[in-house]
């Protein structure tokens, strides 16, 4: 007897671990605002409140703390982290020199890569329409900012925007949202977006310029630094 075909081997499902899926809400309550810099991360406390096992909270920590988002501190435990604003003005500094390389590579950019701007700018707008969280707004915002340092056409240098940017998505959460204004952050980029279009690269470096030193005086401001 010939063996019947299994018609469902082409479907697949992915897994998630428990712990991924406290780390993922940690992470989403750290990016919201909802924990503060500095809030204690108190394990008992944790796994009654999500119903969980407390070592599995125990590793979802360790996943925060391994991405920078959580600090453990010996006899203390583990806390949210403090940003330093040595540190931010260091990443706004490295994402300046990124950036501009990426605008400057503009017109010898291939399509795609252009493209991946306009799509990028098109995404955090219609975030910004639908009036999508925080946490949503502030992903797709800085995925503009990696998307011009990919107009560079090298991987590593994106993997380095990456890695500047999830530092940032820590410090950006502490930021009071009142304050911030969505709208005009859209408009911004969008014009940024024709003038890179329009050809006069100088200006769109000068733009990106501007935008990078008011996100850095509004960071360190938020962060009580003059």
């Amino acid at each position: 007897m010939r063996p019947v075909p299994d018609p469902y081997a082409s479907l697949s499902v992915e897994v998630t671990s428990t712990v991924a899926r406290v780390a993922d809400e940690l992470r989403r309550a750290v990016f919201d605002g909802e924990l503060e810099s500095g809030t204690p991360l108190r394990e008992m406390a944790l796994a009654a409140s999500l119903g969980v096992a407390r070592s599995t909270v125990r590793e979802a920590l360790g996943v925060l703390v391994a991405e920078g988002i959580a600090v453990r501190e010996p006899n203390r435990g583990v806390a949210v982290a403090v940003p330093d604003p040595e540190s931010v003005r260091d990443v706004c500094q490295a994402r300046l020199v990124l950036e501009v390389a990426g605008v400057r590579r503009w017109g010898t950019a291939a399509e795609p890569e252009r493209q991946a701007v306009r799509d990028a700018v098109a995404a955090y707008t219609a975030a910004v329409a639908r009036g999508a969280s925080y946490a949503e707004l502030n992903e797709t915002h800085l995925a503009i900012h990696v998307s011009l340092v990919g107009l560079a056409g090298s991987p590593r240098l994106v993997a380095m925007a990456r890695s500047l940017v999830a530092e940032l998505k820590l410090v950006l959460a502490q930021i009071d949202r009142v304050e911030r204004n969505a709208h005009d952050q859209a408009d911004s980029h969008g014009s940024l977006v024709a003038i890179l279009d329009s050809g006069d690269i100088d200006a769109a470096v000068a733009d990106i310029e501007h935008h990078l030193a008011h996100a850095e005086d509004d960071i360190l401001a938020a962060l009580g630094v003059r």
